[in-house]
């Protein structure tokens, strides 16, 4: 049973559905998922299958990275993620997920870290008014008073004030819009989180 995979961020773009209606779609390179350990509730605490991705050669990773995968098989993975399922006895090791295994409508959670925009005022972070433009105002996109001088005579933890925008962990809801199997591409219907050429994890709905 496909649990999920992880996949990098080509774009977006626009298809036609079969009716001709425009319909926006994220594209999303699949890599080659390699199930490289297999959690149980008895050993470890959970049930989850960890997957291996992302290629490289033999030389490229350490020893004990190596002596990890030499359990699953022997093509060597830089980086890996889990997936919690309910039932792991029906998985094995060495398995592998691919783009073929989707299906058109499949409905899937895709997560990654949201475009980071670095160090931005009130308005942009947190959709404030400005103030006045005109009759010699000199407040236009200031913070304001930011609490009472005398009582409590701090500021409160948690008060909205500019800061660091964005790259943050983001899961949305998606649909499976078309696969391509010959480039192992799917497209999901709207936007997804992250920049091009960004990471995203899909899990599918089960």
């Amino acid at each position: 049973m496909l649990a999920g995979v992880f996949g990098k961020k080509i774009g977006m773009t626009q298809m036609f559905d079969t009716d001709g209606s425009i319909i926006t779609v994220t594209l999303v390179q699949i890599f080659h998922c390699q199930i490289s350990q297999i959690k149980i509730l008895e050993t470890d605490g959970y049930n989850a299958i960890q997957l291996a991705y992302s290629e490289k050669e033999a030389g490229e990773i350490n020893k004990p990275l190596a002596g990890h995968l030499k359990k699953s098989g022997n093509r060597v993975f830089q980086k890996f993620g889990e997936f919690t399922v309910s039932n792991p006895e029906i998985y094995k090791l060495e398995d592998s997920f691919a783009v073929d295994q989707f299906t058109v409508g499949q409905r899937v959670k895709v997560t990654g870290k949201s475009i980071g925009k670095g160090f931005t005022g009130n308005q942009k972070r947190h959709n404030f008014s400005r103030g006045p433009m005109t009759h010699g105002s000199k407040n236009h996109r200031l913070p304001g008073s930011i609490g009472a001088g005398s009582t409590p005579g701090r500021v409160y933890p948690g008060k909205k004030m500019a800061g660091h925008l964005g790259h943050k962990k983001i899961t949305t809801k998606s649909e499976i819009f078309f696969v391509n199997q010959d480039e192992n591409i799917l497209a999901l219907k709207g936007s997804l989180p992250g920049p091009k050429g960004g990471e995203l994890k899909i899990l599918v709905f089960p």
